[in-house]
């Protein structure tokens, strides 16, 4: 395995812990003060950290490289920042509605659809496996809305899981999102392109917390470790993938194991959360994150 594989299989899964724990914690926090107000602190506390990282280097490298960037480059950051916040306020108010346990896989298979992209439009390979993982991705987040009533009679309704709806939209927004980051961070300061992706963020969840007349203030104690939490793990998750996507060429890679998030996130909804989900939904959580897995060995 060649050191820039490497490097795309550990930003990958670094983005898959990372954003794992922060779905996880997300779901907790959205129940104690809602969807924006999560949104917004989170994102307040994520950018905290990454300055005081950002802060942490130049001091210890006495450098300031990388922090002065173009008009053009500064506003994509701004942009790119708004689009993530969009993103994430779908995904918080589809977690509100409904089990992060059944809606993260969903999200997740947003790395597919950015594999296929890359194949289609950017020029990577497509390998024997990937021709299996795909269908069973599609597979599986189609039976995740199947309703089994009177098996004997094989009767099957489909229906909307509560939250759907939003994390449909998420997960296409996700997709353009890492299409765009994915070429735009190419080669670029990984730590500084964060830090004001993340500033970015913050300003837009702002502002939708403005235009939704959204009281910011009333934030408990109990939300605040949660808050950190959601934070500290799209920190991770985010440093890692704009680290593969900056310095290596597979883009598919890190957006598929990255985008396996799932994982982690089933599991501690699982240990912490008590949410339970039919076998059939269980089932296919099983085969989205299969499909995922197989893609990344493809």
């Amino acid at each position: 395995m060649n050191t820039e594989l490497i490097i795309a299989v550990l930003a990958g899964c670094g983005g898959m812990i990372g954003w794992g724990f922060s779905e996880f914690a997300a779901k907790k926090a959205v129940d104690t003060i809602g969807t924006i107000s999560s949104l917004v602190w989170a994102h307040v506390f994520g950018t905290l950290i990454l300055c005081a990282l950002l802060l942490l280097r130049i001091l210890t490298t006495n450098t300031f490289e990388g922090l002065f960037l173009s008009l053009a480059d500064f506003s994509l950051l701004l942009l790119f920042g708004a689009l993530q916040a969009i993103v994430y306020y779908f995904a918080y108010k589809g977690f509100e509605k409904g089990q992060v346990s059944i809606l993260s896989p969903i999200f997740s298979s947003f790395a597919a659809l950015v594999a296929i992209c890359s194949i289609l439009f950017l020029g990577e390979t497509i390998h024997g496996t990937s021709m299996f993982a795909l269908p069973i991705i599609f597979v599986g987040v189609l039976l995740i809305n199947i309703k089994l009533e009177g098996l004997r009679l094989g009767r099957i309704h489909f229906h909307a899981v509560p939250g759907l709806k939003e994390i449909v939209i998420a997960t296409i927004l996700a997709t353009i999102w890492t299409l765009g980051w994915n070429v735009f961070s190419d080669g670029k300061d990984w730590l500084v392109y964060t830090t004001l992706l993340f500033a970015g963020m913050t300003v837009s969840a702002f502002l939708i917390a403005k235009c939704a007349s959204v009281n910011l203030n009333l934030v408990n104690r109990d939300a605040h470790k949660f808050l950190w939490w959601v934070a500290l793990g799209e920190v991770i998750g985010y440093l890692a993938i704009t680290v593969g996507y900056a310095n290596t060429t597979h883009t598919s890679i890190v957006a598929i194991l990255s985008g396996a998030s799932s994982v982690p996130t089933i599991f501690l909804a699982q240990v912490f959360l008590s949410e339970k989900m039919t076998r059939i939904q269980a089932v296919s959580s099983l085969l989205i994150i299969a499909g995922i897995v197989l893609l990344s060995i493809s």
